[in-house]
Parts: C-alpha cells; sequence; structure tokens
C-alpha cells in the first residue's frame, strides 16, 4: 500500500511539473511582444491625458456635435478604447500578421489567409519618437459587417496624443448602414 501512494504522489508530482512547464513556454513567448504593444502605448498615453480638455467633433448618421469636455482617466480609457481592443500580441495571433519595419514606420498585416479583426496597425516614427498610430478593425459574418478606422498622431515634441479620428461604418442585415464619426483635439493646458 505503501509503494502504491509513493507511485501515485510520484505521478501527480510528474504531471503538475509539466502543467507548470506548459504554462512558463507561453507566458515567456508573449514576454518579448511579437508586434507593436499597442495596448501598452495607449495605456501610457491615457495616463497623461487624465483631466485635459478636448475639442471634440462627432457625427452619427448625418447628425453632428460640436463640444469642449474635460475627460478623467476613465472617461479616456472609453474614448479610446478602440486601440486596446487592437491588441494583437496574443498566442493565437503569433503567426498571422506581416511586419514591416524601417526607420520611419512600422507595420503589421493580416496575412491573407489568416482569420483576425484587426487587419493592420501601422506605426510612424519620427526621431525615434512615435509621431502617430493608425489602424483598421473589421468583423463580417453572415449578418453582421463592421468596419473600423482610427488614427493618433502625437504632439510634434512626441510627449503627448495631440489629436485622434475613430469612424465606423456597420451594416446590419435588413438595415440601414450606420456611420459614426469622431474627432479630437487636445486643447493645451493655459
Amino acid at each position: 500500500m505503501k509503494r502504491f501512494k509513493s507511485f501515485s504522489f510520484g505521478i501527480l508530482l510528474v504531471a503538475l511539473m509539466g502543467l507548470f512547464s506548459c504554462v512558463n513556454e507561453s507566458t515567456i513567448t508573449l514576454e518579448n511582444k511579437p508586434y507593436f504593444d499597442l495596448k501598452g502605448f495607449i495605456e501610457k498615453e491615457i495616463e497623461k491625458l487624465d483631466s485635459m480638455e478636448v475639442s471634440k467633433f462627432s457625427q452619427i448618421q448625418l447628425e453632428e456635435k460640436q463640444t469642449d469636455v474635460v475627460y478623467s482617466i476613465q472617461d479616456w480609457e472609453e474614448e479610446l478604447g478602440i486601440f486596446k481592443d487592437a491588441d494583437i500580441n496574443k498566442s493565437s495571433l503569433l503567426q498571422s500578421y506581416e511586419t514591416k519595419s524601417s526607420d520611419e514606420m512600422l507595420s503589421h498585416e493580416l496575412l491573407p489567409k489568416e482569420k483576425g479583426d484587426v487587419k493592420y496597425i501601422k506605426v510612424t516614427y519620427s526621431q525615434d519618437e512615435v509621431s502617430s498610430v493608425s489602424i483598421e478593425i473589421s468583423e463580417q459574418n453572415l449578418f453582421y459587417t463592421s468596419t473600423t478606422l482610427a488614427e493618433i498622431h502625437m504632439s510634434n515634441t512626441g510627449n503627448m496624443i495631440d489629436h485622434y479620428s475613430i469612424e465606423k461604418n456597420q451594416k446590419i442585415w435588413f438595415l440601414d448602414e450606420n456611420k459614426m464619426k469622431i474627432m479630437g483635439t487636445l486643447v493645451p493646458k493655459k
């Protein structure tokens, strides 16, 4: 009976070690992010925007609205959430994008036969600092089509977001297409 308990404990120990080794491999793979860390970039930028005023233009269908608002971090999280949602640093997407890089640009484009909602992320640089980020997200099924184009442009000094735009088109089967456009320009503090 003692041998059986020792043998069972040994098998359990080996199985647990095997599970932990698998977890470590997937964690190590994503520690060095294969693609631009858009989610991390946006999180850092949002921290800088707390209590900043933005001059915001929105257009939903044909209704236009111009407002000046002061956003908290939570408001910015919602406003720029589409960029965080475009995170492609997931283990399921590791081989899904073609990356092109130069001194002025970094791009990740979804390979033709791969499945993914984020079609591309393009990052431009000026003097080794991010100057703009643009993304395209597209979802499609039998009843629904949605395309989002979004851009962020940094200030000349590169230390903060200057302006952004988000355009979204949605088409649901049997319904008219919905169009939404948001443009925001940060108002410098006086």
